[in-house]
């Protein structure tokens, strides 16, 4: 393997922090001003054309252009992530099982609280 490739996925992390420390939508142009290397305008646009199709970006017209901004704050993206993941799975019941198993005890408190938590708001609203 070529050791100037990036590691799979690794460019639209890159985006994606480019995009997270911006405090308005960017352009592709200016997306690229901010990633190091040479890259080409089109790959860029590749990669905001596919994270925008992955639900990751939303785009906003500025001018005769376009510019990407998240769809929402980290957490949100990592439990969209997870949602497309387990949504793609084949046994949803061996994969929770497997997520579940793996937690480390702190996690699987939080998440049987959440939980709780969660049953309890759906009891008071219906």
């Amino acid at each position: 393997m070529d050791d100037r490739r990036r590691p799979r996925g690794g460019l639209e992390q890159q985006v994606l922090a480019a995009l997270a420390g911006a405090p308005e939508p960017l352009t592709p142009a200016q997306v690229r001003d901010r990633l190091d290397g040479d890259l080409a305008y089109t790959t860029v646009m590749t990669v905001l054309a596919r994270l925008t199709a992955k639900g990751v970006l939303t785009r906003v017209r500025t001018g005769r252009a376009y510019a990407y901004r998240p769809a929402g704050d980290e957490a949100e993206l990592t439990a969209r992530r997870m949602r497309r993941l387990l949504d793609a799975g084949g046994d949803r019941t061996a994969v929770l099982t497997r997520f579940v198993g793996d937690l480390s005890a702190d996690d699987e408190q939080l998440l049987v609280d959440l939980l709780t938590a969660a049953e309890s708001s759906d009891e008071q609203d219906g």
